[in-house]
């Protein structure tokens, strides 16, 4: 049963799984609510887009609540932005054996949030890589200028499980929000001037479309907004496959 505090298990396969982490109260009245993710596998764990400074603390109490903090060993960025890396500070105590994954278009501004990551920092290349938890395989996927110029998704095959950072930010009316979307076409309404504003252009959507479009994909749950599963998520997909102008098309 969803509790919109704590945590709540986006799929499982033994003791594989992909967890969302909860909303804030104190954010319910932002308009773009933010996204955390924990995926545990065979006593290690990883974060996907841990989050900034105010929703750190609980982040970390739901973290804590479903896994020693110090089986956490990977920390998974989409991009730069401080809604995405702004608790790094707070991270890098409170996780003591995470590795922070983050393209390598980034790493050389880090230390302007005022931390030193040392050997802590791994750089993902354009082409993106495997990310080994546990006994299964995260993917990196490239997804560059699908709002930022170094870009990444990440994929878990074996619950067919995408993760697409900013792609899927809704913005909702005053009093508006739910986890799963249940009706895509009220929802996309929440989506679209977002999606048209951020992404770069209709040929990074194509670009990314190439990347993906032969995974198997179940569930997308992004950074922003709510989670599409089955057939909304196709619906999803389809629909950003199929916004003709964007960005740089529209200015």
């Amino acid at each position: 049963m969803l509790q919109v505090h704590k945590p709540y298990v986006l799929g499982e396969d033994g003791d594989h799984k992909f967890v969302w982490l909860g909303l804030d109260e104190s954010e319910h009245e932002k308009g773009i609510l933010t996204n955390q993710y924990l995926i545990m596998d065979k006593g290690e764990s990883a974060l996907i887009d841990p989050g900034g400074y105010f929703v750190f603390e609980r982040v970390f109490n739901n973290v804590q609540s479903m896994v020693d903090p110090e089986k956490i060993t990977k920390i998974m960025y989409s991009h730069q932005d401080p809604d995405v890396i702004g608790s790094l500070n707070l991270l890098l105590d409170m996780f003591p054996n995470a590795k922070f994954y983050v393209s390598y278009l980034w790493e050389r501004f880090i230390p302007h949030l005022g931390v030193s990551v040392n050997d802590r920092i791994v750089d993902i290349p354009d082409e993106g890589m495997d990310i080994k938890v546990g006994e299964s395989i995260l993917r990196a996927v490239p997804a560059h200028f699908m709002h930022s110029p170094g870009n990444f998704h990440y994929y878990d095959p074996r619950l067919k499980i995408y993760f697409s950072g900013d792609m899927g930010a809704a913005i909702y009316p005053k009093g508006t929000w739910y986890l799963i979307v249940d009706d895509f076409e009220t929802h996309r309404n929440f989506m679209e001037p977002f999606h048209r504003r951020y992404i770069a252009s209709r040929k990074a959507i194509d670009l990314w479309k190439k990347t993906i479009e032969n995974l198997e994909i179940d569930v997308v749950a992004p950074q922003h907004g709510s989670v599409f599963i089955g057939d909304n998520a196709k619906k999803f997909l389809e629909w950003l496959w199929s916004l003709d102008k964007v960005g740089l098309d529209l200015m």
